[in-house]
C-alpha cells in the first residue's frame, strides 16, 4: 500500500474523529472510550500494513 494511501487515511480517520468529538454532545468517559479504540484500531492496522504484525485472521465465533 503506497504510503500516500496511508497518509491520506490517517487524515480522514482524524479528521471524522475530531468532527465527532466536537459536534457529537456525548458523555466524557464515552468520548474517551471511543478515542482509545480507535487509536488502537488504527495502531493495529498500521502495524499489519506495513508489516510488523502478520495480517488479522477472521475472527470465529463457535
Amino acid at each position: 500500500m503506497p504510503i500516500i494511501t496511508v497518509v491520506v487515511v490517517l487524515v480522514v480517520i482524524g479528521f471524522v474523529l475530531w468532527l465527532i468529538n466536537t459536534y457529537i454532545p456525548m458523555a466524557s468517559p464515552i468520548k474517551t472510550i471511543l478515542n482509545v479504540v480507535v487509536v488502537i484500531a488504527v495502531v493495529v492496522w498500521i502495524l499489519s500494513v506495513f508489516g510488523i504484525i502478520s495480517g488479522i485472521g477472521p475472527i470465529r465465533l463457535k
